[in-house]
């Protein structure tokens, strides 16, 4: 994943959502359709395609998928 829009991408696939670069900001709790489990999901996801463990810390406190890219990119 090079791109915040691969990890659009890889959510929508993995998901089955249809979110878009205009979703990025949006309070995770005004996305449709989220719930806690897509973020269980999305760091699992994370994981298994980036290779390295994602930090739950700091993914819970993660307010938009714009957050959670950052999580899922930092080491």
């Amino acid at each position: 994943m090079t791109t915040i829009e691969d990890f659009i991408g890889l959510l929508n696939t993995e998901l089955g959502m249809a979110w878009t670069p205009a979703d990025l900001d949006v309070h995770l709790d005004q996305l449709p359709e989220w719930n806690s489990l897509h973020l269980l999901s999305v760091l699992t996801r994370l994981e298994q395609y980036t290779g390295h463990e994602v930090s739950l810390p700091d993914a819970l406190v993660a307010s938009s998928l714009r957050d959670l890219y950052g999580v899922a990119t930092t080491r």
